[in-house]
């Protein structure tokens, strides 16, 4: 559990570990510690691979188990914005990427991050 009430509300988990393979569900910029989200796309997108990170600890992995990632953000221009960090979690890595242009759930929510991930 991330700690996100949205789980039970809405009825899914974080994560998902089926053998080797670890799907973590879309991860917004939310800090669950606090259920508030900044205004800054990069910030967001800083706070969803902290989630994502805890998730696939928690799963016994790591950014370096990612084998494919798709972003999702309702405005395009706000991408390159969260290169920088993408590229901290993902440059060694290099996972298959998708990007999306789509409506969030929430207005504040700027950027949503899924993973798929191989357990060692």
């Amino acid at each position: 559990m991330s700690g996100s009430t949205f789980e039970e509300e809405i009825g899914y988990a974080r994560a998902v570990v089926d053998g080797d393979r670890v799907h973590v569900s879309g991860t917004t910029g939310f800090d669950y510690t606090t259920m508030t989200i900044s205004d800054d796309v990069t910030e967001q997108a800083e706070q969803c691979l902290r989630n994502i990170e805890s998730a696939l600890t928690q799963a016994g992995c790591s950014f370096a188990d990612v084998v494919r990632v798709r972003y999702m953000l309702p405005d395009r221009a706000d991408f390159e914005l969260c290169w920088p960090a993408l590229r901290r979690c993902f440059g060694e890595v290099r996972p298959a990427a998708t990007m999306i242009v789509c409506g969030l759930s929430d207005p504040r929510m700027r950027i949503e991050i899924e993973v798929d991930a191989r357990r060692p």
